[in-house]
């Protein structure tokens, strides 16, 4: 298992905008450099992207949850 943590505080979301679809969901096959989310602080959005290749396992928090740096955020089982 590899668990993706944020590099950064800020509030995460699974879509890219409100009414969009989220950029992954649980069970989906995972790509590395894949957009899993972004953490939104102040108005600047940084994407949040898989450094490995597997199947989406879990999300460790909810949308519009706030995250700090090192906070886990995805957990993707790799193969």
């Amino acid at each position: 298992m590899a668990t993706i943590v944020s590099p950064l505080p800020g509030i995460f979301y699974r879509k890219p905008g409100p009414g969009k679809p989220p950029f992954a969901n649980e069970g989906d096959t995972i790509e590395v450099g894949q957009t899993l989310g972004i953490v939104e602080i102040m108005k600047q959005f940084t994407e949040i992207q898989s450094d490995v290749a597997g199947v989406l396992e879990s999300f460790e928090v909810n949308e519009g949850d706030m995250v700090n740096p090192g906070d886990a955020i995805i957990v993707i089982r790799e193969g």
